[in-house]
């Protein structure tokens, strides 16, 4: 029966002949080549990969059965044709048609017909765990290179079958013709050549498969070399791996593996942690970077299976908060994606992330409580992924709390050491408002923390549990005006007519007035700007937006529901000589064109978001205070004319 011709049932119940039809799916292997070319892989650097996967799966089969083969992958690279040559398993002429011809057949998956395995695929299934291959497209993938692939094989289990011939084009054909005589290999084995396709010569030449070959190869177990058309020899295994030879000292030991970080990733890192987890079949390094980086830049670790490279842009490795290192390792835990690019998400990469997660944090903590001047020079680059570790973490919080750097007003310093001076600690909301009372705070004596970078105010509010006795609170405007000095009474008097030209002139602004003596001198005023109030203001400045768009009935109504809410206060300085001059003047005006000055300059300083009305009232001081400088200078020059 030919493919084409239908198959034809017959239903005894129905007592009928019932004719049902059914073909084989045909397929377009150019179509097939190009799905996985432009789809599939992201190079077609990985026929590189996939001749060396098949190489040293066919060698780990036949030491399955012959322990005491050698092993080697030799590599032909001459430009004109790439040939891999290998003395693994070899394949019969039934497993030559069985798996070279069968698109998505594996010798290394389970064919639900053990019975019918061939002799290959006996051996390769009993040991599965230990090869790299799983969905049996690799040979496939090379024709995103090669125009026409040769495989010649002989069997290593069936030693009466003759080797095998296999050659297959990009056209989708195949021929396959035994191998007699001095035409049939000597030693049981396969050897694979391509040949380029119509501009794909470049992939062939041997310095580009050296550097693929040794990129995704230089950790496999089994000894592998490249020859090039001149004759000369490459070798492209660096085995055993850096973390497996013997050194002769623990530093010796960190400097090797800190070399292979530059040689490998490109950079000499800050510090080493060796990663052996036997457990997940882990074994590699942990390099912390030696720059900052972010959550989002989480990722390029260098993800070995079994010793071949699957990818160097691996994510998901390590947790969020671990961004600031780089791993290599090699494991068999991991499943690959069908491409081999990537990890696939699961039960297995999630128990990893966990484990090599709690083998950095035992690191971290074994720094805080043994290596302090190594601690020090990571948080001095990273104490934002620390940070981000110990808000969860409240051993770890504990351990690193007298390294861990704070924005205080005693300046950047570990919270241990601040709490020493502070009891009591308060907590800003945000920068601005740590930035509008840090001066006046500091000299008060007052302690605040600013809760505006972040992870700081989660961490600042666990402190309690790590320092027992120190207390946490919100920073709010009347905690900072408690610390201020009162004016002497009998002082206030003559500040009467200047408070009430700047509660006329600040009113319509939102702001009450008050006077109250403090340090520094420089600071003729200071903005209480609390949370409250700035909600007050958002809502106020929402409200007016609307009423700009809706018309006068509804513009009532919203004026007849704002009621009154907590305002912002200017508090004058008593000690300050600007706030002493404008006292002391007796022009009205001018004095409300110098607190708008001043309200202008403790409004920069608070950094928040400045209003149009405010806008216009500082362009308003600015040349107010301009004109009045004009004209003094030209009444004196009058006055000396005269």
């Amino acid at each position: 029966m030919s493919s084409d011709e239908p198959l034809v049932s017959e239903s005894a119940s129905a007592g009928a002949r019932d004719v049902t039809s059914a073909y084989p799916f045909q397929v377009d292997l150019r179509g097939i080549v190009d799905l996985l070319s432009h789809h599939l892989y992201s190079s077609p650097r990985v026929f590189v990969r996939e001749l060396l996967q098949n190489a040293v799966d066919a060698v780990t089969a036949r030491r399955g059965v012959d322990p005491a083969v050698a092993g080697a992958v030799r590599i032909t690279a001459t430009g004109a044709v790439v040939r891999v040559r290998d003395d693994g398993i070899g394949l019969t002429e039934e497993e030559v048609h069985r798996f070279l011809a069968t698109i998505g057949r594996s010798s290394k998956r389970v064919d639900g017909d053990p019975d019918g395995f061939g002799d290959a695929e006996r051996v390769l299934e009993s040991g599965r765990g230990d090869f790299l291959g799983r969905f049996g497209i690799g040979l496939l993938a090379c024709f995103v290179v090669a125009d026409e692939i040769t495989v010649v094989t002989k069997s290593a289990v069936r030693a009466d079958a003759p080797a095998v011939e296999w050659r297959g084009s990009a056209d989708g054909g195949y021929r396959v013709r035994l191998l007699t005589g001095d035409e049939a290999p000597a030693e049981p084995g396969t050897t694979v050549t391509l040949t380029p396709g119509p501009g794909k010569e470049f992939w062939f030449q041997a310095p580009r498969v050296v550097e693929l070959a040794r990129d995704y190869g230089s950790l496999l177990p089994y000894e592998t070399v490249l020859e090039d058309e001149a004759g000369y020899t490459y070798r492209i295994t660096e085995t055993p791996p850096v973390w497996d030879r013997e050194y002769p000292s623990p530093g010796t030991r960190r400097e090797a593996l800190a070399a292979y970080c530059q040689d490998t990733l490109g950079f000499a890192p800050l510090d080493v942690l060796e990663l052996d987890i036997p457990l997940l079949g882990i074994k590699g390094a942990a390099y912390i970077l030696p720059t900052a980086g972010t959550a989002a830049g989480q990722g390029g670790h260098r993800v070995h299976l079994k010793g071949m490279l699957l990818t160097d842009q691996a994510r998901g490795l390590l947790p969020d908060w671990a961004f600031f290192a780089r791993c290599v390792i090699d494991t068999d835990a991991l499943r690959p994606t069908a491409s081999r690019e990537a990890l696939y998400e699961d039960d297995r990469l999630a128990a990893v992330r966990d484990a090599l997660g709690s083998r950095l944090r035992d690191w971290l903590a074994g720094l805080a409580a043994t290596d302090p001047t190594r601690l020090n020079r990571l948080l001095a680059v990273h104490y934002l992924g620390v940070k981000a570790l110990a808000r969860f973490d409240d051993d770890l919080f504990a351990l690193t709390l007298p390294w861990l750097p704070f924005e205080t007003t005693a300046g950047r310093v570990p919270l241990t050491e601040f709490a020493d001076r502070h009891r009591v600690i308060h907590l800003t909301a945000g920068d601005e408002e740590f930035q509008q009372v840090a001066p006046i705070a500091a000299a008060a004596g007052l302690g605040v923390v600013n809760g505006g970078y972040t992870y700081d105010a989660e961490l600042v509010r666990k402190l309690p549990r790590a320092l027992p006795g120190v207390v946490v609170a919100d920073l709010d405007p009347d905690t900072v005006a408690a610390h201020l000095d009162d004016v002497d009474p009998a002082d206030e008097p003559a500040a009467g007519p200047l408070l009430a030209v700047a509660r006329r002139v600040l009113d319509p602004l939102d702001c009450d007035v008050a006077l109250r003596a403090f340090h520094p001198l420089t600071i003729p005023a200071l903005l209480l700007d609390g949370r409250e109030a700035r909600h007050e203001r958002a809502r106020t400045d929402a409200e007016a937006q609307a009423a700009a768009v809706t018309d006068d009935l509804w513009a009532d109504i919203l004026g007849a529901l704002r009621t009154a809410g907590p305002r912002a206060r200017l508090v004058l300085n008593h000690r300050s000589p600007l706030v002493q001059g404008l006292i002391e003047l007796d022009d009205a005006e001018l004095a409300g064109t110098g607190v708008e000055a001043v309200y202008g300059q403790a409004l920069l300083l608070s950094k928040r978001p400045i209003r149009a009305a405010e806008s216009a009232l500082l362009n308003r001081a600015f040349l107010g205070l301009l004109a009045h400088a004009v004209g003094r200078r030209q009444e004196s020059e009058t006055g000396a004319e005269d």
